[in-house]
């Protein structure tokens, strides 16, 4: 001992150099685990305080907090040691540390990254929070209770969070299913779709970007992923910026380009050097206003971009509230405060061109034309009914202001009567005309309301080819509102729709698949599909190499009903199915390893048909070079293979 002494210390006394060497080092270190274990603390608190997370990811969010929370027991529990950490916990304090912020991270994409992406993405995102979870039950695993002296209440509450941690698998709910069918209608690289706008209003009213304040929000969101992508993932990116644009112009908002604007260089502070302030930006445009006005709620905007706003609106686009007059207010201050900025900052403010008295004029045109096409649906005269029901489907077709227009004029109710009028083309052209109204959401509580749901499965069971078509397409856009959704199931709607799938043109077919696709979501109405005879001509369609990813995808939504597999798995499909598995794109590869999973998961006896066919290569390719969720699910299948050998 005196050797240690000597050589640590010099001429200090024996006594006082061995109470040091007992006491300081362990003084020092155990003050250092107690900021550890504070700063653990601060992480949890800054973590739980993220809060308002996507829908998509809302609920594996609040449960991770959840957890995260408990955890703040222990923490507290050990900070009452008052700086007598143990050596032993250092590495795993470290390694929770690790966890906490790569949950930290994950919560902050989950709250402010951008929704479609999110959604578009959902199940990348569950496996992150899966990663999360198994990276924080490790940590948890490995920490000395015993040595931190852990009170037994608090220990069981931690046992506890690690077995549902354990446990948590990233499971989609219904509504994701029936999120992640329309996505794959919208991104569908067949022709354009007449249902198009109808599934981008649904998208935009489920993803809550249908207002100003939440689209320009995502807007830039989505700028910010671009950046941060570096290259990857440039499909989906570039699905996610394509679905923007449709949805800011289905809100009537300019169409902005997200890779080159500059504009959403300055919203997004590219250059340090100059940040236009945030009340300078019209909250419309996003861009820094030159003529700022008041609107009656008080808020504050771009004069031309209020404008063309109030041409189709009786609200706020920021607070939603409606104006009870549409007059407008020169912001003074505000103006002088920008032209202040700009001078002392050398900002050139852009060139501004008022609207002309011709836009004007034709504005006020197009409004007689509506009220003039409307009165017409009511004529005595067939020729003048036939002329008003065609003119109204064709304002109605893509401009969302005609639509507003439309039903505040009276025209939904002569068109819901004019669907039972023997006249084959007005029948068609009043069924069109309410699918297309049905996109303003508004609209389709207003057409429910008048009892067209039976009229319109009626043209669906007797009308023309045309009109049969279009009224899948609107039983579809309609039954977006749940209430809607069940009239229809209720007014039997499914057994036309699968007649539609077995007997219609190409183009009737896809738009029955599309409608049936959304109501099979429910478990009750997969039982009504199975019993109409869905199955055999959704395979029908696969055959023949027709829209496969849809077919194929509905196919896995019926699997999970408890007539479902049996009826999908007959040899020849499965052969099919392995066929796709080896000669198909990346997303038929994708949908038909997902359905054999499903169908192995059932039934042992389908897997065994699958490697009849020579499956087993097909995946092992697939767990390597697939697209990312083609490899998880091939991965999966395997993994059920190899645990089928072995039993």
């Amino acid at each position: 001992m005196d050797g240690e002494v000597q050589e640590r210390g010099g001429g200090r006394g024996e006594a006082a150099e061995t109470a040091e060497e007992e006491t300081a080092p362990n003084s020092s270190n155990g003050q250092e685990h107690y900021c550890e274990i504070k700063e653990l603390v601060d992480l949890i608190e800054s973590t739980a305080s993220i809060g308002d997370y996507r829908m998509m990811q809302k609920k594996e969010s609040h449960i991770l907090v959840r957890r995260l929370k408990i955890l703040l027991l222990l923490l507290e529990d050990v900070k009452e040691l008052h700086g007598q950490v143990p050596e032993t916990s250092s590495i795993p304090f470290s390694n929770l540390k690790k966890a906490l912020l790569c949950a930290k991270e994950l919560l902050i994409t989950c709250s402010a990254g951008s929704k479609i992406y999110l959604t578009l993405e959902n199940e990348a995102i569950m496996g992150r929070f899966h990663n999360v979870n198994k990276k924080l039950s490790k940590a948890l695993e490995d920490l000395p209770y015993e040595e931190l002296g852990v009170s037994d209440e608090v220990k069981e509450e931690i046992d506890l969070v690690r077995m549902h941690l354990k446990r948590s698998k990233g499971r989609t709910e219904s509504q994701d299913a029936e999120l992640a069918m329309d996505m794959m209608v919208v991104f569908s690289k067949d022709d354009e779709r007449k249902a198009d706008s109808a599934i981008i209003a649904r998208l935009a009213n489920k993803l809550e970007l249908h207002s100003v304040v939440h689209l320009n929000t995502e807007t830039i969101a989505v700028r910010k992923l671009v950046r941060e992508s570096g290259g990857k993932n440039a499909e989906s990116i570039q699905h996610v910026i394509e679905l923007l644009s449709k949805f800011r112009r289905s809100a009537g908002l300019e169409d902005i380009n997200v890779l080159d604007d500059p504009t959403f260089d300055n919203a997004l502070n590219k250059s340090p050097s100059l940040v236009i302030p945030d009340e300078f930006l019209c909250p419309i445009s996003l861009e820094i206003m030159t003529d700022p006005v008041f609107i009656e709620t008080g808020q504050t905007y771009e004069r031309e971009s209020i404008q063309k706003w109030l041409d189709s609106h009786q609200t706020c686009p920021t607070t939603r509230q409606p104006l009870a007059h549409s007059s407008l207010a020169p912001n003074y201050a505000l103006r002088n405060l920008i032209l202040q900025w700009c001078e002392r900052n050398n900002f050139q403010l852009p060139i501004k061109y008022a609207a002309s008295d011709t836009e004007s004029s034709s504005s006020i045109e197009g409004k007689e034309e509506v009220v003039s096409a409307v009165q017409n649906l009511s004529s005595n005269q067939l020729e003048v009914q036939r002329k008003a029901s065609r003119k109204i489907r064709m304002l109605s077709k893509e401009n969302p202001v005609n639509r507003i227009l439309i039903a505040q004029s009276g025209g939904i109710p002569p068109l819901v009567q004019l669907l039972s009028y023997p006249d084959s083309k007005i029948q068609e052209h009043s069924v069109t005309a309410l699918l297309n109204l049905s996109i303003d959401e508004a609209n389709k509580k207003l057409i429910a309301r008048e009892g067209a749901i039976p009229a319109v499965i009626d043209v669906l069971r007797n009308g023309s080819t045309a009109a049969k078509e279009n009224s899948a397409t609107a039983l579809f856009s309609l039954s977006m509102v749940k209430d809607i959704k069940e009239t229809i199931v209720l007014s039997n709607g499914i057994p036309p729709l699968v007649d539609l799938l077995q007997h219609g043109t190409m183009a009737g077919k896809k738009d029955a698949a599309t409608a049936l696709a959304h109501l099979c979501v429910d478990q009750a109405n997969k039982t009504r599909a199975i019993e109409a005879g869905i199955i055999p001509p959704l395979m029908k369609l696969v055959k023949d190499s027709y829209m496969i990813d849809e077919v194929v995808s509905i196919l896995y939504q019926l699997s999970s009903h408890q007539d479902g597999p049996q009826e999908i798995g007959q040899f020849s499909f499965i052969e099919t199915l392995v066929d796709l598995t080896r000669d198909g794109t990346p997303t038929n590869k994708e949908w038909a390893t997902t359905l054999l999973l499903s169908l192995a998961s059932a039934n042992s006896s389908f897997m065994l048909i699958a490697l009849q066919f020579g499956v087993l290569q097909n995946l092992i390719e697939i767990s390597e070079s697939g697209n990312a969720r083609a490899q998880r699910k091939a991965k999966s299948l395997l993994k059920l293979m190899r645990r089928y050998e072995q039993i």
